[in-house]
């Protein structure tokens, strides 16, 4: 068994419009100071990351209150086309089982486009869609994309559908075509404070 890694590297020029920018600059140096440390200068959305509910509800649920187990397990896999833009429907979801794991990926391809321009211009997730995998059980939405709402939405209704129930949405996942159907998977946050969302290390397990 070895482990397949679906985060992106941090780096400057990747995250989302309007965030604060990924900055990356020495901090000490070996040659002056002994020792060399990076200062890392980030928001809690950069990269691979996991939305806490309170990131668009009053009153969600912060990192600090979101329990590990909540983030490893089975996951679905959905293949929805191999990366072609546009809305996906619940009739692009496939055949869904009258029951889903909590934790259900959805692999567009769109992952290979980031850092570039295309990359703002990914597919998004119907509400219907989103509702119909909540009501099969689904609780942690993964998306290889920046979001699974279109970038230029203003109300985010699929993040309503998800962290308005106090579910949890993973954003900007890499490698999800590569996945079988059903595989095992570990969301592993930053741990942070009561904060609304954090950077993840996410991997797959494969046998």
């Amino acid at each position: 068994m070895s482990w397949i890694d679906l985060t992106h590297t941090l780096q400057p020029g990747t995250e989302y419009p309007g965030d604060p920018p990924i900055a990356i600059e020495p901090a000490l140096t070996q040659e002056t100071d002994g020792v060399a440390v990076t200062a890392l200068h980030l928001s809690t959305h950069s990269g691979t990351h996991v939305d806490a509910p309170c990131h668009t509800v009053a009153g969600g649920r912060t990192m600090d209150e979101v329990s590990v187990d909540e983030l490893i397990g089975t996951a679905a896999v959905l293949q929805v086309g191999g990366g072609a833009a546009g809305t996906i429907g619940v009739a692009d979801l496939g055949d869904l089982p009258a029951r889903l794991p909590s934790i259900v990926l959805i692999a567009t391809g769109w992952d290979r486009w980031f850092g570039t321009e295309r990359y703002r211009q990914h597919p998004a997730l119907a509400p219907e869609a989103a509702q119909a995998l909540w009501e099969r059980g689904m609780r942690v939405l993964g998306v290889d994309c920046y979001s699974p709402d279109p970038i230029d939405s203003e109300d985010f209704p699929v993040h309503a559908a998800v962290l308005g129930r106090d579910g949890l949405i993973v954003e900007n996942l890499r490698g999800l075509t590569a996945l079988p159907p059903v595989c095992e998977v570990g969301i592993h946050p930053l741990k942070v404070g009561p904060f609304d969302g954090a950077p993840v290390r996410a991997l797959a397990l494969q046998t």
